[in-house]
């Protein structure tokens, strides 16, 4: 098969049954983009560039959001907002999100929601795209399918290393949360969020998007080593290799009830 076909690929199946992705996965809360933000809502007029990165990380953190929201963030006034909304929908940094489809009608227009674009999202760090893809690349032809894949495992282990697997049920929550911190330590801005019965974890950012597009390996062996750790089943829902907003997995936890009865089995 002609190995472009197979770019978007990354082992990501949608269907009618998939848990949802919510239009605005799970940010990191108020607190931690107050922390980040705080002196830049105490500086000068002039500090232009520092406003607008705090705009660019919160569209990256918490997007899609509404310019209200980013105003009572970051202390900003509506005009103040909207400036550095404009420019950044200008250079294609930004985009106004679709609108939810679950906006009951009969209620006025609902409010515009913004998120990064993935020209923002490369400007935010892809600066060795081009030689990572290269070396990547180059991998695949000394060593073949199979290099490119131990390369993709080794890698994710390198980012897991200090996450200890659950032992058992009741340890998969935490490790989740262990998880998605381990993954925002190597840059990948991860949080978690309860959906349902099962929680997911959201990376925000991919710092090797661009490669992954081409090398969806790097994906599948993010999955596997999901599954290996939690000891459960995982469905990859989105990626940002993808075009998705986002990366996603979805994590089933187990049911109490059921715990409980087959403890009490004899």
């Amino acid at each position: 098969m002609d190995r472009v076909s197979e770019f978007r690929h990354t082992g990501v199946v949608k269907s009618a049954t998939d848990p949802a992705v919510d239009e605005k996965c799970a940010g990191h809360g108020p607190d931690a983009a107050l922390a980040s933000t705080r002196s830049v809502r105490d500086s000068s007029p002039q500090h232009e560039g520092q406003t607008r990165a705090a705009v660019v990380q919160l569209l990256l953190e918490e997007g899609p959001i509404t310019a209200p929201e980013i105003g009572k963030r970051l202390g900003l006034s509506a005009a103040g907002v909207r400036r550095h909304l404009d420019a950044l929908i200008d250079t294609g940094e930004a985009r106004a999100a679709a609108p939810p489809r679950r906006q009951g009608r009969g209620r006025g227009r609902p409010a515009r929601r913004f998120q990064l674009t993935a020209i923002g999202r490369a400007r935010l760090g892809h600066t060795y795209d081009d030689l990572a893809g290269a070396a990547m690349r180059h991998l695949r032809e000394l060593g073949g399918e199979a290099a490119i894949e131990d390369f993709a495992r080794r890698r994710v282990r390198s980012i897991l290393a200090g996450v200890e697997p659950a032992a058992g049920p009741d340890e998969i929550e935490a490790t989740i949360e262990d998880i998605a911190d381990a993954f925002t330590a190597a840059g990948f801005a991860a949080s978690t969020r309860r959906v349902g019965t099962g929680m997911q974890v959201c990376q925000h950012h991919c710092p090797v998007s661009h490669v992954a597009e081409q090398f969806p390996e790097l994906c599948e062996a993010e999955q596997e080593a999901f599954v290996e750790i939690l000891g459960t089943h995982v469905q990859r829902l989105a990626t940002i290799a993808n075009g998705d907003s986002f990366c996603t997995t979805h994590v089933p936890l187990p049911d109490p009830a059921a715990h409980a009865r087959s403890d009490s089995d004899p």
